[in-house]
């Protein structure tokens, strides 16, 4: 999972990407309203940590930005603002959840994975197709019931496909979803052809289909139609 942060309390900031990057989850922070709309027209996240108390505006600004602007995120609330009519203008604009300061971390970690589970794996930690299951809790693919020796990424990088199957992503998004947006910097994406590679080859030795398709020229595509 890949999130942006929009909160301008640096201790909060550093604790929270702290305790999430342990959990696997990609962590981008901005502190203002103009960088997270700069953030949002050039990258694709899963959610969004959104504080309504920002030093350059109302953090509910986001949400109509969000909606004018077609971006595909989900959005979490977090705000010591929690009084109803904040709380319901937030749902009532499309945010899909809210979360009171001060907050757990095990808390916040709950809430954004019940948010991806709910908006993009179907309401499970499972995701089982055809002879492949992923089970995004504990980080586990097996085909026909044999457990791939997956590393972290390539395990991030099976459900990323999967939940984007039939689409075509370049190398660039893939790059950016798995190691964060200070991919801009980088000369080339050739690494990520070796673990595309890493992922397949694996696959087709657990006597798995090879989904996974080649694009010439932009990147690779899921295509679930392959038996």
């Amino acid at each position: 999972m890949k999130i942006l942060i929009i909160e301008d309390n640096p201790d909060l900031i550093q604790n929270m990407v702290s305790y999430l990057q342990e959990e696997n989850i990609l962590c981008e922070t901005v502190e203002n309203l103009f960088d997270a709309q700069d953030k949002l027209l050039g990258y694709r996240y899963d959610c969004i940590v959104l504080d309504l108390m920002l030093p350059d505006g109302n953090g509910l600004d986001i949400l109509e930005f969000i909606k004018t602007n077609k971006i595909d995120s989900n959005v979490l609330i977090i705000s010591a603002k929690d009084s109803l009519d904040d709380r319901l203008k937030g749902l009532d604009e499309g945010a899909d959840d809210y979360l009171p300061k001060p907050f757990h971390l095990s808390e916040l970690l709950a809430r954004l994975r019940a948010i991806y589970r709910r908006t993009k794996l179907g309401g499970s930690d499972l995701i089982s197709f055809n002879e492949i299951t992923m089970d995004t809790g504990n980080l586990q693919a097996t085909i026909h019931s044999k457990t791939l020796d997956l590393t972290k990424k390539e395990f991030d990088l099976l459900v990323f496909f999967f939940t984007n199957k039939n689409r075509v992503i370049g190398k660039e998004a893939i790059a950016q979803h798995l190691w964060g947006d200070y991919t801009d910097d980088l000369a080339n994406f050739d690494f990520v052809y070796q673990h595309v590679k890493n992922l397949r080859k694996k696959i087709a030795q657990a006597g798995g289909n090879d989904y996974i398709k080649t694009v010439y020229g932009i990147g690779y595509k899921f295509d679930p139609n392959v038996s």
